[in-house]
């Protein structure tokens, strides 16, 4: 038997987080992975051969600056390649839309069909910093309980009472942003259907809707939200997958002390009296602590590592009720080449290879692939996210190779008939089917393929529902009300208990704030 300070359940990238600053504030910190390899959904892993494959979370750019700084990240290898152009969607009709951080290549490329909306992207763009600006704070801090009469807790309402009072009119954006459909705000600002399906994918990714439904702009904003080097709403691959990053993690923390211990199932965490005492393995070894922080998703951290009589039978409904609504199917490609696309041909790399590929020709065609996974099927015509690393990173495939990854919308964890492992083959060809409207030749250099489903997300990485934000981000599931109201503050019924995953506020996303939050509020009940 072992004992420590602190003991962090799961080694994704929060996890590793929180493990870092408590380690570097002195803690005696072990952290427990299930699986052999750091990351959690962060991860780099050898799936083909001499390929570096970033199996789920593929691309970066929420990743928080301040944890970069504070944990010298770059010291350890951390390096993110911006990309330029951000994004290529190719048209059925053959026309195209590049997007990016070149203001008039933008302008430009936006005119093609729409001057009005071309003179309008600038100021939509102004719009978004302007409430990021008043937005993005929230993400560093702990969410106030709105029930409390505590000073500090009144205080801290009364300061973000002051900071949306401070945007004036800009406030009511905001509220829209918070609440309103990514349809609507869309089509307010612009015209044309090629710029706004674009724009609207944003608004979906990892969530169980369509851009008509309400909450989806809030997603929209989230994404773009962060910055790569600096320039904001930038997205940047990792050198070396998104396992890069993670690695850069475990390094740090284990710069400051910390262990980290791979394949160490965690099968219980161990109370007494009401206070969290360590954790049992699923080998049956036992480590004592007086903190554990669980990086799991609420619904394992609660409701299977703990004994549910542990718990305030009010707060178990609580998390119950918390929705893990998802559709997302990931799938990985090998390829002997680049994909040659009829909208903008050419197999030697090119524009049309460095930033995301949006296979969605119209907002409907969103719509329709929602409402077949609504119906519990997956999508007959998927709506695909793909990017070729290896154009901007040269590191992750062979000389002369390429890596796709395609982030595949909608494949719902529930289906209504048969189960994914009968269709999952069926499945996969249908997405290569869709690609190859686009690039016929994609079937002909494709090398090796993955599909990973909602259930193996579930069952091999720990994601619940096969949700990659542990849980919905809608606005019942935000802020105060995450992972459910009154326990926002990253603490638990059970003293000494922490959460610090993407359950936690400010939600999903490789962004790291959960898990550096959750580590203010350790360190500040360890020096009581």
């Amino acid at each position: 038997m072992s004992t420590y300070d602190v003991i962090v359940v799961g080694a994704g990238h929060n996890g590793l987080v929180t493990a870092a600053y408590l380690a570097k504030a002195g803690l005696n910190v072990l952290v427990l992975e299930r699986r052999p390899v750091v990351g959690g959904a962060a991860v780099t892993e050898e799936i083909f051969p001499g390929f570096k494959v970033s199996t789920l979370a593929y691309v970066n750019s929420l990743f928080r600056p301040r944890i970069i700084k504070d944990l010298k990240l770059k010291s350890f290898g951390f390096e993110v390649l911006p990309r330029d152009p951000s994004s290529f969607t190719p048209f059925p009709d053959g026309r195209y839309l590049f997007l990016g951080p070149d203001k008039k290549m933008v302008h430009d490329e936006i005119a093609k069909f729409s001057k009005k909306d071309a003179e309008a992207y600038p100021r939509y763009e102004a719009m978004l910093e302007h409430i990021a600006d008043a937005i993005e704070p929230l993400l560093e801090m702990t969410p106030p309980d709105p029930l409390s009469l505590r000073p500090k807790n009144m205080l801290t309402l009364g300061s973000l009472a002051w900071r949306f009072r401070r945007l004036g009119r800009t406030m009511y954006d905001v509220v829209r942003i918070l609440t309103a459909n990514a349809n609507d705000i869309l089509d307010y600002w612009f015209e044309s259907e090629e710029l706004k399906v674009t724009l609207s994918t944003d608004a979906v990714i990892g969530a169980f809707a369509s851009p008509a439904v309400p909450g989806t702009a809030y997603v929209l904003f989230h994404h773009v939200m962060g910055e790569t080097n600096g320039v904001r709403g930038v997205w940047g691959y990792v050198r070396g997958g998104m396992g890069g990053l993670t690695q850069a993690l475990a390094k740090a923390a284990q710069s400051f002390g910390a262990e980290i211990r791979t394949s160490a199932e965690v099968a219980r965490i161990d109370v007494r009296e009401g206070r969290v005492v360590g954790v049992t393995l699923s080998d049956g070894s036992e480590f004592k602590a007086r903190i554990v922080a669980s990086n799991a998703t609420p619904a394992i951290t609660f409701l299977k590592l703990l004994n549910r009589s542990d718990l305030p039978g009010e707060f178990v409904e609580e998390v119950e009720r918390i929705s893990y609504d998802s559709a997302v199917v990931k799938v990985n490609l090998a390829l002997d080449g680049l994909p040659n696309f009829t909208a903008y041909p050419g197999t030697e790399p090119g524009p049309q290879h460095r930033g995301t590929i949006h296979i969605s020709p119209t907002r409907d065609y969103i719509e329709e692939a929602f409402r077949d996974a609504a119906l519990g099927r997956p999508s007959r015509k998927p709506m695909l996210e793909c990017t070729i690393p290896s154009v901007v990173d040269p590191t992750v495939a062979p000389e002369g190779k390429h890596l796709m990854n395609i982030f595949v919308q909608y494949g719902p964890y529930n289906l209504k008939e048969g189960t994914w492992e009968d269709i999952k083959d069926t499945f996969l060809e249908r997405v290569i089917d869709t690609l190859a409207e686009y690039a016929p030749n994609i079937r002909d250099i494709i090398l090796y393929k993955q599909i990973i489903t909602p259930e193996e997300m579930e069952r091999e990485y720990g994601l619940t529902g096969g949700n990659i934000m542990h849980g919905e981000m809608t606005l019942d599931q935000m802020f105060f009300m995450r992972p459910v109201p009154g326990y926002a503050d990253y603490r638990t019924p059970i003293r000494g208990l922490y959460l610090c995953g993407a359950g936690a506020h400010p939600g999903g996303g490789v962004m790291g704030a959960p898990g550096m939050n959750a580590a203010r509020e350790i360190l500040k009940d360890w020096k009581k």
